[in-house]
C-alpha cells in the first residue's frame, strides 16, 4: 500500500476534439442532482483545467448547475464536510447536454452521474474496475485498455493515475507512444508525458537530480554533500500510515549498514513541523531529514516525480540511481549486493 496524491481531481483535465463536439453549436450543459438525506446545504463543482469553483444550493434534496462546456472536461463534485473542509469525492466528465446526478448518501459514496458519451464510457470502465481489489490488476486493466483504445481520453486518464507511482519508463513510453496523437497532445496526455519524463530522468542508471532543501533547523542540505556514500533518498510523511509502517525496516537497514558507508536522506512531505519532528523522534529516524513543509507540493518530490509515498531511490557512491521503490527486506538485500 502507499499514500497517493489525488491527481485525478486537481491536476488532470480532458480536452476533446471529437467530431461530435466540433459539429454541435449548443455548448450549454445542465447538471441536475438529488442527494437523499441532504435536504439543504451546498454542493461544489470544481473544473480541473481552470480550477474554477462553482457552487449550488441544495433545496429539498435537489440542486442544479448550468453553464457552457465547449469540449468535455474533467470535473469533481463535492460538498462541505462536518469539519468545514471542502471534499470532492466524485470524479466525472462534464460536457454539453443534460447530466443527472443521484446519491443516497451525503458522503456521495454511491454517487452515479449519467449523461454524455464520454461520461458513459467512464462509467462503463468504472464498472469493469469496481470488482477488482488488487492494485496490480487494476493497473493491468488500465494498460490493456490503453493498448486496445488508443483514441480514448479515458485511457490516458487511467494511465496518468495508475502509472503515477514508480512508473517503469520503458513500459509507460510504449503505452504513451501507442496513443493517438491528439490524445497525447491533450491535457491528460501531457499529464502522462510529465510522469514519463520523470520516470526517464530517475531511471536506474541515471545520475540522481541534484537538489538542496533545508533540514529541521533551517540549514540547507545538498544531495551532492553525500557523494562517496551509498544514499537512500527516502520520501515519507508523518501522516502517511504505510510510510510509518515501513520505517522499522528502514531503521534496521540504517543501523546495519551505516558503518559500512550507507546513509539516508529523508524527504518529508509534511506541512506541520511539530508533527514531522515528533514522528522523527518516535520512529527513531537518526539520519538527516529535510522538508519545505509544502506537503505534496514539495519541490524535491516534484523533481523526482513522486506522487505516492513511501518512495525511495538508492544511489551508489557516484550519485547514480541503482534501485528505487525498495520495500521491506528488499533494501537490505540490495545493500548486500552493493556494499562490501
Amino acid at each position: 500500500m502507499n499514500c497517493l496524491s489525488i491527481i485525478c481531481a486537481a491536476a488532470l483535465v480532458i480536452t476533446f476534439n471529437s467530431a461530435s463536439a466540433s459539429q454541435t453549436t449548443d455548448t450549454s450543459y445542465t447538471l441536475t442532482g438529488t442527494i437523499k438525506g441532504v435536504p439543504s446545504g451546498w454542493v461544489y463543482l470544481l473544473h480541473a483545467e481552470t480550477q474554477k469553483l462553482d457552487s449550488a444550493r441544495v433545496s429539498n434534496n435537489k440542486f442544479v448547475f448550468s453553464g457552457t462546456a465547449g469540449t468535455p472536461e474533467l470535473c469533481t463534485l463535492g460538498f462541505r464536510s462536518p469539519t468545514g473542509k471542502r471534499e470532492f469525492p466524485v470524479v466525472f466528465f462534464l460536457q454539453s447536454g443534460n447530466l443527472q446526478f443521484s446519491s443516497k448518501e451525503a458522503a456521495m459514496a454511491d454517487a452515479v452521474i449519467a449523461g454524455g458519451s464520454v461520461q458513459e464510457e467512464f462509467r462503463q470502465y468504472q464498472e469493469k474496475e469496481r470488482p477488482i481489489t488488487d492494485w496490480q490488476r487494476k493497473k493491468q486493466l488500465a494498460t490493456d485498455y490503453a493498448r486496445t483504445n488508443p483514441s480514448s481520453y479515458i485511457a490516458a486518464f487511467e494511465l496518468a493515475y495508475y502509472f503515477s507511482y514508480n512508473a517503469d519508463a520503458d513500459t509507460l513510453a510504449a503505452l504513451y507512444n501507442g496513443l493517438d496523437e491528439n490524445i497525447r497532445n491533450s491535457h491528460t496526455g501531457q499529464a502522462v508525458k510529465t510522469i514519463l519524463d520523470a520516470a526517464i530522468t530517475t531511471a536506474v542508471g541515471k545520475p540522481a537530480p541534484e537538489f538542496t532543501q533545508n533540514d529541521s533547523k533551517g540549514r540547507p542540505v545538498a544531495l551532492s554533500s553525500f557523494r562517496g556514500q551509498y544514499v537512500l533518498i527516502d520520501f515519507w510523511a508523518s501522516w502517511c500510515g504505510p510510510c510509518r509502517a515501513e520505517n522499522p525496516a528502514v531503521v534496521k537497514a540504517y543501523q546495519a549498514w551505516h558503518s559500512k558507508g550507507f546513509t539516508i536522506l529523508g524527504i518529508s512531505l509534511d506541512d506541520n513541523k511539530d508533527k514531522w519532528l515528533a514522528a522523527i523522534k518516535k520512529d527513531g529516524l537518526e539520519w538527516t531529514q529535510v522538508s519545505d513543509l509544502k506537503s505534496w507540493q514539495n519541490s524535491v518530490a516534484a523533481l523526482y516525480g513522486v506522487k505516492g509515498i513511501p518512495m525511495n531511490f538508492l544511489l551508489d557512491k557516484n550519485g547514480r540511481i541503482v534501485a528505487k521503490g525498495l520495500r521491506g527486506d528488499d533494501l537490505e538485500k540490495k545493500l548486500v549486493e552493493l556494499v562490501h
